[in-house]
């Protein structure tokens, strides 16, 4: 009864689910790869198709290395620093990983091959990208982010190049302007708003991992140790490290509607927005909220398909991330020390996101539609149900 009280309250969750699932997502994602990561890249079967796909594969077998906590550092760092130059040895592989993803580094060769076969113009760009992120994860194995400025600076290496990467790929195809690729500071901006967004939605799953990545500066304002976050008698204190994390990711946005607002390509604006909505609406989800500290904070799976659904224009996406951070802006504390802060920034955004016209791609329904569709849960929750599990492997990787 409870997912039937969820879907009440939201049906226009239940048609863009079954929308989706009888084929409407062919329209914004003919194939999601199943395995997700890579700086939280999603792999969108995008032109350049093979490029992107030899990028993504190419940076996952690179973080598979970092993730490998049985590689020793004397091992590890080497390899990090010299991984881009795996890409051009047909032979190499590396058969003793324990991670799950382990089969991108013992079929590399085929990887590798496949890279080769590439025009020069992107072996250039993979080459270099995956160079500057293996010499950037390399630094920060054997130290810990403590300024906020070295947080930006793991998010750049880690996610920031994901995004330039992928921007002079953009570029290099002719699907969009060259001022694409050579922006690299919005293109950062791109990548350290998705990374920072799942730095802090995962703050409690890291600490089980014994993994920290919430920057020193910030979060010893709050507490002796990061930890010490999670106890119940620090809930407060935790909620304001927590708001004050969000606030900063939330400067990334204004970068992110300017970058979208120049593609012109849709396959590669999908791409490109789709990750950038289902982030704000998990910062929505996740400000001020306890909940970040005692389990998982995810989006609803309805929700989720209805942002993939709506993000196929500028405009689309501008209302999207108005309504979110009006969400935030609904939900900030007057005592909260970062409040004042966080108006400023969701003011910024309000500004570059107030609607110059109709909103195409934002469905508005009927009172009887929607009357509809509640009774058709009612009459048929437990089916829906089973559909539901059945979209969950396109979902997964734009929750992730």
């Amino acid at each position: 009864m409870e997912l039937l009280r969820k879907w009440l309250g939201h049906p226009e969750d239940i048609y863009n689910l079954l929308r989706f699932k009888m084929g409407g997502y062919r329209a914004v994602m003919p194939r999601i790869d199943p395995v997700s990561g890579a700086g939280g890249m999603i792999v969108f079967f995008s032109p350049p198709r093979h490029a992107v796909c030899i990028f993504y594969l190419v940076l996952r077998a690179l973080d598979t290395i970092e993730d490998d906590m049985s590689i020793s550092l004397d091992v590890k760092v080497p390899m990090l620093h010299e991984f881009h130059s795996y890409l051009y040895q047909p032979e190499w592989k590396y058969m003793e990983s324990k991670e799950k993803d382990r089969q991108v580094l013992e079929d590399f060769p085929t990887i590798s091959m496949e890279f080769r076969n590439l025009s020069k113009v992107y072996q250039e760009v993979i080459s270099d990208i995956c160079h500057k992120m293996g010499v950037g994860m390399a630094e920060f194995l054997e130290k810990k982010v403590d300024s906020q400025h070295e947080w930006d600076k793991y998010c750049h290496y880690v996610a920031g190049l994901v995004g330039i990467g992928l921007s002079r790929l953009f570029s290099a195809s002719e699907l969009e302007d060259p001022i694409v690729g050579q922006d690299t500071e919005l293109a950062n901006s791109m990548g350290l708003f998705l990374q920072k967004t799942n730095i802090i939605r995962d703050y409690l799953e890291d600490q089980l991992e014994g993994r920290e990545f919430w920057p020193r500066e910030v979060w010893s304002r709050y507490a002796k140790k990061l930890s010490d976050l999670a106890k119940p008698e620090n809930i407060d204190m935790a909620v304001q490290c927590l708001n004050e994390l969000i606030t900063n990711a939330l400067h990334h946005v204004p970068d992110v509607l300017t970058y979208l607002s120049r593609l012109k390509n849709q396959s590669v604006f999908n791409f490109c927005a789709i990750p950038q909505v289902m982030a704000i609406a998990t910062l929505a989800a996740c400000y001020n909220n306890k909940q970040v500290f005692r389990g998982v904070v995810k989006i609803r799976k309805g929700q989720a398909v209805t942002l993939m659904m709506d993000a196929t224009n500028i405009q689309a996406v501008k209302a999207i991330m108005y309504q979110y951070v009006e969400e935030i802006y609904q939900k900030i504390p007057s005592t909260d020390p970062s409040s004042n802060k966080t108006q400023q920034v969701i003011a910024s955004i309000r500004a570059m996101s107030l609607p110059g016209g109709p909103m195409a791609s934002r469905h508005h329904y009927s009172p009887i539609y929607l009357s509809c569709a509640m009774l058709l849960a009612a009459l048929s929750w437990q089916y829906l149900s089973t559909i539901t599990k059945a979209t969950e492997e396109y979902v997964q990787a734009g929750e992730n």
